[in-house]
């Protein structure tokens, strides 16, 4: 497993200083925002695709300071009730695919997007319960009729261009939120839908990553390393489904932490290991979100924890028997 990092964290920096700064804590895979929610302060797809000179500078860039690219990110909401909210997701995707087949990299991370009630609803509706039916009904009608559908087509449209890894992080909000409802995309589109694999988003659903990992087992195509810390008296009062703004970490059920503060170095070398058991060996990209810490103090310590956790060498043959 190779050290990686989510660079919109640093979107205030140039991708020069960026990835400068990266390599200097020792990380060694840069997950690149392409669009979408995590924007493109680093690679503009548009522009990368439309000047040669300024992909090759790009391309450069990130290898002269012995970087590899993890994956592009382009988390968006392609299939948004609201038509012109749908499109620039769709585009945000479609040109991350065509960046990603210019680099030689064959996987991309996003969302699976959340439809609404119907053809003409102003706003995502994400269903959380199967009662009153209408919610079996919408679900049944958000699936069949608009997510697998876009997302047969978008896969077929991946494939030609060489990408054959969508990583779809698991998240609250969007049709994709937990172990089955990405089997269940997976079983009806194909292989190349997979998660990106965020341990922080599981954890404040009630869910156990481990259990989640060997679930999923070869479906992981990229993995988060970001925790979440449940406040165990807001959620014995209100559970664990929460509205209040992130910066409110007195009164929330749960928060983001950088890892190590939400849970443990066992709860951490568990996963890792349960990761390399299902054979997961690529970017563990740190995904800063810890509104306690800076952003360079929440990075460095949790570049200072996964270094102690990560397993990096072959396991090689069972010698001692």
């Amino acid at each position: 497993m190779k050290l990686g990092v989510f660079t919109t964290l640093m979107s205030n920096l140039s991708l020069d200083e960026a990835c400068k700064y990266f390599k200097s804590l020792g990380i060694e895979m840069v997950e690149i925002g392409c669009g979408g929610y995590p924007g493109s302060s680093h690679a503009n797809p548009e522009e990368l695709l439309s000047d040669n000179s300024k992909l090759e500078a790009f391309k450069a860039t990130v290898a002269g300071h012995g970087l590899e690219i993890s994956a592009l990110s382009c988390h968006a909401n392609p299939v948004h009730p609201n038509k012109d909210e749908a499109a620039a997701g769709d585009k945000a995707i479609r040109d991350t695919i065509l960046l990603a087949e210019k680099l030689g990299i064959c996987q991309i991370n996003t969302f699976s997007g959340c439809p609404g009630d119907s053809e003409n609803a102003k706003y995502p509706n994400w269903v959380t319960c199967p009662w009153p039916n209408e919610f079996t009904e919408l679900l049944e009608w958000q699936w069949n009729e608009v997510l697998i559908p876009y997302w047969k087509e978008l896969v077929s449209f991946a494939r030609s261009r060489g990408v054959n890894k969508i990583a779809l992080e698991m998240h609250p909000g969007f049709s994709v939120y937990n172990t089955e409802s990405l089997l269940k995309l997976r079983a009806a589109v194909g292989p190349e839908i997979g998660a990106n694999f965020d341990p922080s988003h599981l954890i404040w659903q009630g869910m156990e990553p481990v259990a989640c990992i060997r679930k999923l087992g070869d479906a992981i195509f990229h993995f988060h390393a970001k925790d979440t810390k449940l406040d165990k008296y807001n959620t014995a009062v209100n559970g664990v489904l929460d509205v209040k703004p992130y910066a409110d970490e007195l009164n929330r059920s749960w928060f983001f932490r950088s890892v190590g503060y939400g849970n443990g170095a066992d709860y951490w070398k568990d996963i890792i290991s349960n990761l390399r058991m299902v054979g997961y060996d690529y970017a563990v990209s740190i995904e800063h979100e810890d509104s306690l810490m800076s952003r360079g103090e929440g990075l460095s310590k949790a570049v200072d924890f996964l270094k102690d956790v990560l397993i990096t060498e072959k396991s090689g043959e069972i010698w001692w028997v």
